[in-house]
């Protein structure tokens, strides 16, 4: 028997494209090719003699010429130089010229060895060396291609095995860490929150192995599917394009290999790939665009990404409407809206849920610190590492966290939201600051919901993505930041007074801190606050800006709660500030989960799982449809949780008309603070007289970045005002 690593002889009329084995009876080796087609509206047909003899003279050659079907508006004259084997049918030829961009070639086939292919109307084939067992559609150029070609096993970059595989082919997903650990099976539709769904529960055996099952029957597992080029696509100067589906309008140039790959592409959402690219087993979604020598192996690419400049996905997931240049990813699991742009960053072994944004110079996990595996790092929405940030595994971070440019030495925990965290080593101390986005980066806090939003270009949003930085993920952050404050705060007053720190429950602590923490700022500034186990090792962790953080935390809920109270009453006119009451039933959700950017309640989630696990979701499409009935009712959910976490800030169970009024006021007082913050945050930048230096005059400044009263978003954020104060006044009116 011969070795599959040596080149073997075969009798090219006995050659089949799938083994006997596995063709149904009373089926052939076209079954499957035969439903893939799209048949014309006048059938195939056998060449007549002029047209053989026609072919023959422009030096074209067919194994069997029997095999060689057309339809009637075939054109035996734009065939020149080309040898064909197996079946091969050809639709329409016109005799003109097909254009992309400044590519202009004639409809017809030339300098070309094609095999067992169908070929739809009207389309461009030159030079393709090796073209064989594809379905082309109708209006594709296809040109200078070194080798184009489908095996009877082909899987499309779907994580399933075929009829007679040992499960060792079966394609997965090392995401979230190194140690494969976390397989998860790739499909075509897989959204950021079915991988997470697949990773992340890997102690529930029953529903992981529920989900493989589901992505195994999710595809036929017979063999003889062929690959499919879609209508309107455009593939030239490409050098190995193997076991490859691809969408409609999609333009490919210049790849280096693409093997075993979807690519999914439309004529609203097309999909490019470019030059020196390497693209093995993936999905790519709709829209996505892939240039200039990236590689990516063992990939999803979620709609409206991209990745350039050299950049390398290994072992990864990549939520929608995300961009990687020049840097390596390896063993992630990102959500959607994600941005890493440099050539020196680099991330692995991570969870990001979304919104992220990794610096120049970051390295996320790259430092061993162990014998085993680099572990995990999890991230919550708006996680930015500043420049050249070294972070070691394993960390967690809450939502919107801030770290400024330092080699973190140890594994960190920081519960906080909206902090920025900076390792002192004047000092020796992490320190860490809360609320510090909303204190002093307002203009890049208030722009991020919006932002992301324009962003958003998808046509397909399969994927529900929370961007608003006030959602019940990050309040819930703020509630429990809250809480540790207030005993840290405790503590450090404690201190000073020379009393017994461990002689106090946490409930007697949050008081004294309470009262600390609403009383004279004086008191608590002149404390020194530390916090606790937020990083491995001795030293302290101090917390700075403790008084104002607290108080801003506060801001923040008022602002979540008033927020979507407003829209709930614009939506509904004949609601009022009581008849919101009748909605809120049992206590406040305080467990939430962010699958894969759409935001939940985890009750909810735990239904979904036990659901799967009994059988009653029975596909994908069946889970993704509950997502939707889930997100469906999120706006209410989210409502019901805003108003309790006001109630829980007040002291309340229920906010009565005359506190709404006075709620109302502050939250005009809230809107306006962020409103100035937006303005006085981006000044800054205007007044800073070492950015200013590399202007001759402020003539040349403002030709160059323009006024701040000309800022678009800070026009915005002014209008927005506007707004949200003539509907408080509106409110006014209606109560």
């Amino acid at each position: 028997m011969e070795m599959e690593n040596t080149v073997t002889m075969l009798v090219t009329d006995k050659a089949q494209f799938i083994d006997n084995e596995f063709i149904p009876v009373g089926q052939d080796e076209y079954y499957l090719r035969n439903k893939q087609t799209n048949m014309p509206d006048g059938g195939w047909r056998h060449l007549r003699s002029d047209e053989i003899e026609r072919l023959v003279k422009n030096n074209n050659s067919c194994e069997n010429w029997d095999n060689f079907l057309v339809t009637d508006k075939f054109n035996p004259k734009l065939i020149k130089n080309s040898k064909f084997f197996g079946l091969v049918r050809i639709g329409d030829l016109s005799d003109a010229m097909l254009q992309y961009h400044d590519l202009r070639l004639k409809i017809g086939i030339t300098n070309s060895v094609i095999t067992s292919c169908d070929i739809g109307n009207n389309v461009a084939i030159h030079d393709v060396h090796y073209l064989s067992h594809y379905i082309i559609g109708d209006m594709c150029i296809i040109f200078n291609i070194q080798e184009m070609c489908c095996t009877n096993h082909a899987k499309f970059g779907n994580g399933i095995v075929k009829d007679g595989e040992p499960e060792d082919v079966r394609i997965s997903l090392d995401l979230m860490n190194e140690t494969g650990c976390r397989k998860v099976y790739p499909f075509d539709g897989m959204i950021a929150a079915d991988a997470y769904l697949c990773a992340k529960y890997i102690d529930d055996k029953p529903l992981t192995a529920k989900l493989a099952y589901l992505t195994q029957t999710k595809f036929d597992s017979h063999r003889g599917y062929y690959g499919t080029i879609g209508t309107n696509c455009v593939i030239k100067n490409s050098n190995i394009i193997k076991d490859v589906k691809v969408g409609d309008c999609c333009y490919i140039k210049g790849a280096s290999k693409l093997k075993n790959i979807t690519i999914n592409s439309s004529a609203e959402e097309p999909s490019q790939i470019g030059e020196n690219v390497v693209l093995v087993n993936g999905i790519v979604g709709y829209g996505c665009h892939i240039f200039y020598s990236c590689i990516a192996v063992r990939f999803v690419l979620g709609n409206n990404s991209n990745l350039k400049y050299g950049a390398r996905l290994i072992h990864s997931f990549l939520g929608d409407n995300s961009t990687i240049s020049c840097c390596e990813v390896l063993n992630n699991l990102i959500f959607p809206a994600h941005e890493q742009h440099h050539n020196n960053s680099f991330l692995v072994a991570a969870v990001l849920m979304g919104q992220t944004n990794i610096a120049a110079g970051a390295t996320m996990g790259s430092n061993h610190n162990s014998r085993t595996n680099d572990n995990e790092i999890q991230a919550g929405r708006g996680f930015w590492p500043g420049l050249c940030s070294s972070v070691k595994h394993s960390c967690k971070f809450a939502s919107y966290t801030l770290l400024s440019k330092a080699d973190y030495p140890a594994e960190m925990c920081i519960p906080l939201p909206f902090s920025l965290v900076n390792n002192n080593i004047s000092r020796n101390e992490l320190e860490v600051m809360p609320a510090f986005w909303w204190m002093y980066n307002m203009y890049a806090l208030a722009r991020n919901a919006w932002k992301y939003q324009k962003r958003d270009i998808r046509k397909r949003k399969f994927q529900h993505i929370e961007f608003d930085a006030y959602a019940p993920d990050s309040m819930e952050e703020v509630i429990t930041g809250r809480k540790l404050l207030e005993i840290w705060t405790a503590k450090a007053w404690l201190r000073t007074q020379d009393k017994n720190v461990d002689g106090h429950s946490d409930k007697e602590l949050r008081q004294i801190g309470q009262e600390l923490l609403k009383g004279d700022s004086k008191v608590v500034d002149n404390l020194q606050v530390f916090g606790e186990n937020m990083e491995k090792g001795k030293r302290r962790i101090r917390i700075l800006k403790v008084y104002q953080a607290y108080n801003a935390y506060g801001d923040m809920i008022v602002y979540y709660a008033v927020k979507n109270v407003m829209k709930y009453l614009q939506d509904n006119q004949q609601a009022t500030f009581s008849s919101i009451q009748s909605l809120i039933s049992g206590r406040r959700q305080k467990e939430w989960t962010n699958l894969g950017g759409q935001l939940m309640k985890t009750s909810d989630l735990d239904k979904l799982r036990d659901d799967i696990r009994r059988g009653n979701l029975d596909s994908w499409e069946a889970i993704h449809a509950r997502y939707d009935e889930i997100w469906k009712r999120y706006t209410n959910d989210k409502l019901c949780h805003a108003y309790q976490s006001l109630c829980y800030l007040l002291e309340t169970e229920t906010i009565t008309d005359d506190l709404w009024h006075n709620i109302l006021k502050r939250a005009i007082d809230i809107q306006q603070y962020i409103c100035d913050q937006v303005y006085l945050t981006r000044k800054k930048d205007y007044d800073n007289i070492y950015r200013r230096q590399t202007y001759r005059n402020n003539e040349e400044m403002i030709a160059a970045i323009g006024t701040l009263e000309e800022n678009s978003f800070i026009q915005q954020v002014r209008s927005e005002t506007a707004t949200f104060n003539e509907n408080i006044e509106q409110l006014y009116n209606r109560f």
